[in-house]
């Protein structure tokens, strides 16, 4: 099943309840804090924040769960530069929410998800894998996968964290469901709510939005979805009069065509400035939860460099 289609899927079975639960799970100690803190504890921890299906992608990806907590990293994205950062930095147990092996279930879908690929490109991905992975090793640095968990978590998830950066509270909020949030504005042209948009996400490396329909359409509602969830046609049905979504998901022929006949405004922004903010929320969680470890985070915002001519 792919990425989005087991997102959606479980959401739709209702295994996602986005209720906050600090009970941990297998009968751990949610007490034990300190230096006797292992990565397994914290784990478990982690994905006791809500509750999700058995079937995760948030689990121990790489490393030693026994190995004891002694720094802890968060980032958006566990690519080989944050991995060194936070090595440098001190950190053994890296936080992350997208994959560290370039495909969403990490390493149980090597080789399989390169199975269409040449064997050039396989042998080249492989390669590389096998690298970042020894590497990782061989620094005693854990990763840890927090995705399907934040995603989901009410008040202080993905969603919830980008619309406090945007201004938005939650009495703003007229319509939502697990992963999907609209709020209310002042009405003005769509252009102008872009402007101010692109204002905000400035802060985190993004140069500017790209917008799509009538620019001039008088607008009071936006709806803000959850990286790689937040299709304007999955959320349509709770009628924002501007969709925001991220360019892993757009697809020029379909999306951005439609808002052109249309007129409906869609913004498209990128998708790790979409969930920079969840991460820094997940950072605070953790330092609520263990003031006695240091907690660091690796800001990443936007992931491409934007060179002019």
């Amino acid at each position: 099943m792919k990425r989005k289609d087991f997102i959606k899927a479980t959401a739709l079975t209702g295994s996602y309840l986005g209720i906050v639960s600090f009970n941990l799970l297998d009968g751990s100690d949610p007490e034990r804090t300190g230096s006797g803190l292992t990565i397994s504890e914290l784990q478990k921890f982690l994905v006791s924040l809500t509750s999700i299906p058995k079937k995760t992608v948030d689990r121990i990806i790489v490393g030693k769960p026994d190995d004891i907590v002694k720094k802890i990293g968060t980032c958006w994205m566990s690519t080989w530069e944050t991995c060194k950062k936070a090595v440098d930095s001190g950190v053994n147990v890296l936080i992350t929410h997208e994959p560290t092996f370039y495909t969403h279930w990490d390493l149980d879908e090597v080789p399989g998800f390169l199975d269409q690929s040449s064997d050039y490109t396989r042998q080249q991905y492989l390669l590389q894998i096998e690298k970042k992975k020894k590497w990782i090793i061989d620094n005693r640095l854990v990763i840890i996968r927090n995705h399907d968990t934040l995603d989901a978590l009410q008040e202080k998830g993905i969603p919830f964290a980008l619309g406090e950066f945007l201004g938005f509270s939650k009495n703003d909020i007229i319509a939502s469901r697990t992963y999907y949030n609209v709020y209310k504005f002042n009405p003005l042209p769509a252009a102008g709510f872009a402007r101010i948009l692109a204002g905000k996400l400035k802060q985190l490396g993004q140069p500017g939005v790209a917008f799509y329909g009538d620019p001039e359409r008088m607008v009071s509602s936006v709806g803000l979805g959850t990286g790689w969830i937040c299709d304007p046609m999955d959320y349509a049905d709770l009628k924002p009069d501007v969709f925001v979504a991220i360019d892993d998901v757009i697809r020029t022929h379909i999306q951005t065509v439609y808002a052109e006949d249309t007129g409906h405004p869609l913004i498209v922004i990128n998708h790790g400035v979409s969930e920079e903010m969840g991460i820094r929320s997940l950072n605070r969680i953790i330092k609520d939860r263990y003031p006695e470890i240091e907690v660091v985070h690796f800001s990443q915002g936007c992931t491409y460099d934007w060179i002019t001519g």
